[in-house]
């Protein structure tokens, strides 16, 4: 399913949808993008039906770099890590990235 169809109405309050949108503090990070999900160790905890949902994403916190899907919940976007860990960040702490 595209980005936009899925996140539309989540997304309403969010920036313009883009391709990919980041959230940070300070050195930390989250970048969602609407790729699928390509982490098998995300996957193999996944139901079939939520592996269809799920779309890629990565983060740095603490310096430390780790891969991730996500998909939207309520305002929310709920974040699998492959070690098992997951996460809500608000969608309204998503911003589009700045060019370098």
């Amino acid at each position: 399913m595209k980005f936009a169809l899925l996140c539309a109405a989540a997304l309403a309050a969010a920036p313009a949808l883009a391709d990919e949108l980041v959230a940070s503090n300070g050195q930390d990070y989250v970048r969602l993008t609407d790729k699928p999900c390509s982490s098998e160790q995300v996957l193999q905890r996944l139901t079939p039906k939520l592996r269809e949902m799920m779309r890629d994403a990565n983060a740095t916190v603490g310096g430390q770099p780790f891969h991730a899907c996500w998909v939207v919940d309520g305002d929310s976007a709920h974040l699998l890590y492959e070690d098992g860990d997951q996460g809500l960040i608000p969608l309204s702490d998503f911003k589009q990235p700045t060019s370098a």
